[in-house]
Formats: structure tokens, C-alpha cells, sequence
């Protein structure tokens, strides 16, 4: 079940929220008893730190957490959650001189600290619960936890569980339960139905390559989000070594984030209409694999020279992203664990974007922060448009020479989305090291900092 906060009538304990330079004034006031345990623990309001405060007759008071200083919280997000575990069991309400979206962040935070991935392997839950602090929008937060749960479980589920037709099964879960309308074109389908790329990428894998489909929605603007679904990729029969196939179960994170970020759209029920295509493959080692040198037609006409059949996941994508340019769209995104070069930019922690548009870039860039979702806008540098451009085909789908990797794949993808308004975000998909609210794992990005910018990109 995803997190929520604790029922309102609970009987619960305060948690008092203290930055450094307010601990003085704030431990001053404090009965003596309980100022003499903080001075004897050495509490110093850091981040992440967490001490319980005594009852004077030897039971709990409540608690007090950190929130250290304005450059330390700088450096990270979530801090609350930095010590939700170190909490005694029991309900809690914030006592914290915060409001507005940094105590919806932190309210976020302490839902997500009590996600625990337990497919395989029970794990302990999280003791305390907290209610929701006043001035928040409750319902949207829990939204927000939700989906990035459901993100996080299709990530970190092996492809042995998670290939083309678990994940299928998780989008036509996810259109029943809210309402939605999901289909799949599977199999030699796709070549019948004109999806030349997704089939050619996914026909060598152990189940049949598909495109998957949800609509929701009957009224306002039209929303529509692409998802890469490669639920493993070998790199093909230029198959990856070792050391980089070992997180690519991984690579049907841009999936798992449209999905997720569909799951708040739906369960908050915004005035759009709202379009998923996610194109689900595995990019596998066969007798029928496709291999390079290989040209390829596209469903909009385009031919690819395949160089590299590692870069699998533009090709599907294309497919994917020419249906969605056949109908009207007032916004059109995909969400892809597409480059390397991307990480090699700008590290696992930040989502870079793509696109033409400065509306969405403003829009998407300002309400970041507030959500706790860094992102970062690159660009669709014109001039690199040649590199993409081979002696025999319209397109290379690996060009040579090894720079701006992430940008020629987003220019790559360009080619396929017509006049539509675009945006592509090329993201990891995976937290390298446990922090606060955000376990070793899959994780999802950019999908808050799209959900923020919807009222203001879509006019609702």
C-alpha cells in the first residue's frame, strides 16, 4: 500500500522541527529537565538528527528533529526524513516554523520515508507515522507519494518479473483503477499496424515486443506522455559488457515515471485528457536480433542506419513518438533512461530536459525547487543536427566521434514529434546511494516538477 498520513484523530505526539540558529531561543524555553537531556546528548539541530524528548514521569514528550542551517539545506532535500527512522513508534505532528511548498516537500519526505521495496524480502516498516501538517493540500501529497511508489516498484522489480507483458499488465492495472482505457499492439501486429522500429528492437527478446496505450480523460487539454519501456537491455549483438548491463533492469524507467506521474494526473483528477504510450521490449541476443548496419523505416517514413544497436531506445521511442505526433497534443513529453553522456553531464541526482519551447522551460524550472525534483534544461543545439545525418539514410542512430551524446539523442527524437509542443527528459531512474526519503533504488524524476507546471503549460 503506498504511504499516507496518519488519521487526523489519532492521538499523536508533537514533532518539534528546530534550525541551528533558533536552538538557543527554542531549548531556552524548554522545562530544565528536558533542556539538561539535550545538552547531555549534544544535540546541535543538524540535519537529520532526531532526539526524543522525556516525559517527566519517564515516558515520551515528543521528539525534536534538525533542520540545521540554510546552507546545509542547501545541499540536500528531505531533511525531516533524514531521521524519520531513528523516530520512537507512534503518531506525530510537526511543531515547525515552515509553510508553503517547503513544508509540503518535507510532509512529502516523511511519507516517502516509509516506502520499503518488500517484493522479495520482508522488510522492517517504518515506526513512526505522522499526520498531515496543517496548511497542506493532504490529498495532493499522498497523490504524489503514491505514484512515485508505484515508480519506484516497477524499477527496482528484475526483469524477470518485469518484462514487456508485467509491465503491460501494470498500465492496464493502472488504467482500471482509475477509470482509463488501455490497449497493446503486440507481436507481428506491429509490423501489420506500422511500428517497424519497436518490433525490430524487441523480436529477439524472450516475449513479444509491444506498444501499450492509456487514455484518459474526455475534456480540457490534451496531455500526451511517452515512456521508453525496455524492460532489459544487453545493448543487443553489440552487447554491453558486465559492469553496464548490471542496472538495466533499469531501463524502462522513463516507463515507470510516465506511469507514476499518470497515477497523480488521474488520482487527482486535473481537467485534462491524458495519453500514455509506452513502447515495452526487451533489447535482447538472438538468431533474429537486429545488428549493425541494419537501415531501418520508421512509422512516419524516416530511415535509420543503425550503428550501434545499444541505442536501442530512441528507435522505439521514434515509433512511439510519430503516433503521438498524429494526433493534436497541447503538450507532448517523453521520459527516457536514454544516455549515458546525460549522467556524465550532470550526475544522477539531476534531470536534465529538453526543449524549444521557454514557457515550459520557465514553467518547469520554477516550480522545480518547490518539489523537491531538480531538473535542469539542455539544448536542442542546432548545428549538431549533421552529426545525426550518415551518407545512406536519413538518420544515425549512434553517431560517431562520442560528444554530446545526450544532446544528438534528444535531437534524435526531434525528428519524430512534428510541430508538436515537446519536451524530452533524458533521467537515470536510480538513487546510487540510500539519502534522505530516497532509498538505494529506482526513483522516480522530473515527474513532480511536470505535475507543478501542468496548470501553468496547459492553462487549467
Amino acid at each position: 500500500m503506498p504511504p499516507r498520513f496518519a488519521d487526523p484523530s489519532d492521538a499523536s505526539l508533537p514533532l518539534h522541527v528546530v534550525a541551528e540558529d533558533r536552538l538557543d531561543d527554542w531549548r531556552s524555553a524548554l522545562p530544565p529537565m528536558q533542556a539538561a537531556w539535550l545538552d547531555a546528548v549534544g544535540f546541535a539541530a543538524a540535519p537529520g538528527e532526531v532526539q526524543p524528548l522525556p516525559a517527566a514521569g519517564g515516558g515520551l514528550a515528543g521528539a525534536v528533529a534538525g533542520y540545521g542551517t540554510a546552507k546545509a539545506r542547501a545541499r540536500g532535500r528531505f531533511h525531516l526524513a533524514g531521521g524519520a527512522a531513528r523516530l520512537p513508534a507512534g503518531a506525530y505532528h510537526l511543531e515547525a516554523d515552515l509553510e508553503g511548498p517547503a513544508l509540503e516537500a518535507e510532509a512529502l519526505g516523511l511519507l516517502l520515508a516509509a516506502y520499503r521495496f518488500d517484493r522479495y524480502k520482508t522488510q522492517k516498516p517504518l515506526a513512526a507515522r505522522f499526520k498531515a501538517p496543517a496548511g497542506i493540500d493532504a490529498a495532493r501529497v499522498e497523490a504524489m507519494a503514491a505514484g512515485e511508489c508505484l515508480t519506484r516498484d516497477l524499477i527496482n522489480t528484475p526483469a524477470c518479473d518485469m518484462g514487456p507483458e508485467a509491465l503491460e499488465a501494470a498500465l492496464f492495472d493502472l488504467a482500471a483503477r482509475h477509470g482509463g482505457t488501455a490497449r497493446a499492439i503486440r507481436g507481428d501486429d506491429l509490423l501489420a499496424q506500422n511500428f517497424p522500429l519497436i518490433h525490430a528492437v524487441g523480436r529477439a527478446g524472450p516475449q513479444a515486443p509491444r506498444l501499450l496505450e492509456m487514455t484518459w480523460g474526455d475534456a480540457g487539454p490534451r496531455l500526451t506522455l511517452v515512456g521508453k519501456g525496455v524492460c532489459f537491455d544487453t545493448g543487443g549483438l553489440d552487447i554491453k559488457p558486465a559492469a553496464s548491463m548490471g542496472l538495466m533492469k533499469k531501463d524502462m524507467g522513463g516507463a515507470a515515471t510516465v506511469l507514476g506521474l499518470a497515477d497523480m494526473i488521474m488520482a487527482l483528477n486535473l481537467p485534462l485528457q491524458l495519453r500514455v504510450l509506452v513502447p515495452a521490449v526487451e533489447n535482447s541476443v538472438s538468431s533474429n536480433a537486429f545488428r549493425p548496419q541494419d537501415i531501418l523505416t520508421a512509422r512516419n517514413g524516416l530511415t535509420v542506419e543503425v550503428n550501434n544497436t545499444d541505442a536501442e531506445g530512441r528507435l522505439v521511442l521514434a515509433d512511439a513518438l510519430a503516433l503521438a505526433a498524429e494526433e493534436d497534443s497541447d503538450c507532448l513529453i517523453s521520459m527516457a533512461t536514454l544516455t549515458g553522456a546525460a549522467r556524465v553531464a550532470v550526475g544522477p541526482d539531476l534531470a536534465p530536459f529538453y526543449t524549444d519551447d521557454d514557457a515550459v522551460a520557465a514553467a518547469l524550472a520554477g516550480k522545480a525547487g518547490d518539489m523537491a525534483d531538480p531538473v535542469w534544461r539542455m539544448p536542442f543545439h542546432a548545428p549538431y543536427d549533421t552529426m545525426l545525418e550518415p551518407a545512406i539514410a536519413d538518420l544515425d542512430n549512434a553517431p560517431s566521434g562520442g560528444f554530446a551524446g545526450s544532446i544528438t539523442a534528444a535531437l534524435f527524437l526531434r525528428r519524430f514529434v512534428g510541430q508538436a509542443r515537446y519536451a524530452h527528459f533524458d533521467i537515470y531512474g536510480w538513487q546510487p546511494a540510500d539519502a534522505p526519503a530516497r532509498p538505494k533504488g529506482g526513483v522516480g524524476q522530473g515527474a513532480r516538477a511536470i505535475l507543478a507546471a501542468l496548470p501553468e503549460v496547459l492553462c487549467l
